[in-house]
């Protein structure tokens, strides 16, 4: 007999530059599934107890770090860093992009090879600017695809 608790969905949020928490807290709420927001930095959570704000210390990666700890089988990471995603893939956890797409072992290979062809770009100058701005049907696209996550970690 196993002495294991068994595992609960949760959702581990990087929160520094998500730009989707509001609705994170929505689908929380809505599943009754707790969400962390772990940061660097202090900023307003809701006062709801589904929702619990972590700050961690402004070294590196500490964020990153604290969220691959907590990750398990059962979690669902929302982070737009590709390190972060396979660190949490490796353990098991569901990983979203805050623009929907999900991060998945067969493509996170090609994700990071790709990031680094891109900073190698960017430091020869390049490449300048960023990613497109986050847009309407990148927030509906993230709203389906926690949704579609949550439910299959429920069954």
């Amino acid at each position: 007999m196993s002495d294991a608790v068994p595992l609960t969905p949760i959702i581990l949020v990087d929160g520094d530059a998500c730009p989707v928490k509001e609705e994170i807290y929505k689908v929380a709420y809505r599943l009754n599934v707790p969400a962390t927001v772990v940061s660097n930095s202090p900023f307003r959570v809701p006062v709801h107890p589904l929702v619990r704000r972590v700050v961690v210390s402004d070294g590196f990666d500490a964020a990153d770090d604290w969220i691959a700890d907590a990750a398990h089988a059962k979690a669902v990471v929302i982070t737009a860093d590709i390190l972060l995603a396979d660190r949490c893939l490796k353990v098991g956890a569901s990983v979203l992009s805050p623009a929907g797409k999900a991060f998945t072992t067969s493509s996170i290979g090609s994700q990071i090879a790709t990031r680094a062809i891109m900073a190698d770009l960017r430091a020869g100058g390049d490449i300048v600017g960023g990613p497109a701005p986050f847009s309407k049907a990148d927030r509906s696209r993230f709203l389906s695809a926690l949704d579609e996550v949550l439910a299959r970690l429920a069954r």
